[in-house]
């Protein structure tokens, strides 16, 4: 999908997505101190990012739908925080080196040469010390679990991702989540997700 496309997901009054953050992020985070900026990839409409801002970080909420980023500095405003937005596609992003404290890559889903390349500069944009999350639809969602893309060429696992950033993290956890979901008939059913948590070395 394109930016017009994405705008076009995000156009209505109601949130596309909940505005509380994603559990893994949630479960994963709680309990991590805030050390200065966090960088939130593909941010949407901002309830990562709002989450951790919360929290005390001072967030770069990147995404690039123009719609998406409004309604994040909306979600913002009404939970008395502040974000800083920014527009960009992020195949195109490039950051500062050794700029955050954290960086999180929620629900990206990118053909893998592009992944790899966004993947890359986060792991850069992290200082020595500083966390790496990652949590998407996992490749083997389509046969095995429920909903997310199907297109085989956007989704990854968990290992793919570890051997990316083993060059530049120590990898916590590399594993394949389940996740709860709604049918569209109402019955509930499992999607998997790939989770990896990584601290930069």
């Amino acid at each position: 999908m394109d930016a017009a496309t994405w705008d076009e997901r995000y156009r209505g009054s109601e949130l596309v997505w909940k505005a509380e953050p994603n559990r893994f992020v949630a479960e994963e985070l709680a309990g991590l101190k805030a050390s200065g900026r966090a960088v939130d990839l593909a941010a949407g409409e901002g309830r990562n990012s709002v989450w951790l801002a919360e929290r005390g970080w001072e967030v770069d909420a990147v995404d690039f739908s123009a719609v998406a980023l409004e309604k994040a500095e909306r979600l913002a405003a009404d939970r008395g925080v502040r974000l800083r937005t920014v527009r960009a596609d992020l195949t195109a992003w490039a950051p500062a080196e050794a700029t955050y404290g954290l960086a999180l890559i929620a629900y990206l889903h990118l053909p893998w040469p592009q992944m790899t390349q966004v993947l890359t500069r986060a792991a850069t944009a992290v200082r020595q010390g500083g966390t790496l999350l990652l949590v998407g639809h996992d490749a083997a969602n389509p046969e095995h679990g429920h909903g997310g893309p199907q297109d085989p060429r956007v989704l990854y696992t968990a290992e793919q991702v570890a051997d990316l950033w083993r060059p530049y993290a120590d990898i916590v956890r590399a594993e394949t989540v389940t996740r709860q979901v709604t049918d569209a008939d109402g019955n509930s059913r499992t999607a998997l997700d790939a989770f990896v948590h990584a601290v930069r070395s």
